[in-house]
């Protein structure tokens, strides 16, 4: 089962109010929802949240929602931050069945950048996505997908279907899509180029 548990309560103000009143009281409000039920407007202690948000487990992965004894599997689907302060301001949990097979975003890591002889030659890397989306179940989610560079070349590229995924973890998306690339250096002149071009376009 998941590893983080969110004890949450019923709210029973709902709307722009109610969440102005959820916060004032050290909680952080949101909404249960997915399956055969109703949403329903919930909140959580705002130090609990924070602890649960900082393990780096909580966004996109299994977690535990308790309610008094009940509890249900949940997979937090959007997380809110305030743009000032940083601190969680808003959040949706979306109910499953901890077998349910779903389709969800996984990061993208890269590792063995040194290992490449195209980008030990003066190559950039050119991440064209950040994060891919899988079909697996709901506790069986990765907690990343690692590209591993080593042997890349100048104009070699890394599509979705190149992936070395978990077992019983599918792309859910286009296997020809490019994950990412090795592009060769630009010279002097490319370079003095695109400088002229962006002093044009500051003119």
């Amino acid at each position: 089962m998941a590893e983080i548990v969110l004890n949450v309560e019923v709210r029973e103000q709902t709307g722009t109010g109610g969440a102005r009143a959820t916060r004032r009281s050290g909680m952080v409000p949101g909404v249960l929802y997915g399956g055969a039920k109703d949403p329903v407007a919930i909140a959580v202690k705002s130090n609990e949240f924070r602890k649960a948000l900082y393990t780096g487990k909580l966004l996109g992965h299994l977690v535990t929602l308790k309610y008094g004894q009940e509890t249900q599997p949940v997979i937090a689907k959007a997380i809110d931050m305030h743009p000032v302060t940083d601190e969680p301001w808003h959040f949706d949990l979306y109910r499953v069945d901890e077998h349910q097979q779903i389709k969800i975003d996984v990061t993208v890591h890269f590792t063995n950048e040194d290992a490449s002889p195209g980008l030990k030659r003066g190559g950039t890397l050119g991440v064209t996505l950040h994060a891919v989306t899988v079909s697996c179940h709901a506790d069986s989610i990765p907690e990343e997908i690692v590209v591993d560079l080593t042997g890349l070349e100048i104009g070699d590229s890394v599509r979705v279907s190149d992936l070395k995924l978990p077992a019983k973890v599918e792309a859910a998306i286009d296997g020809d899509l490019v994950v990412a690339s090795v592009s060769a250096p630009k010279t002097g002149l490319e370079e003095e180029t695109a400088e002229a071009a962006e002093g044009e376009g500051e003119a």
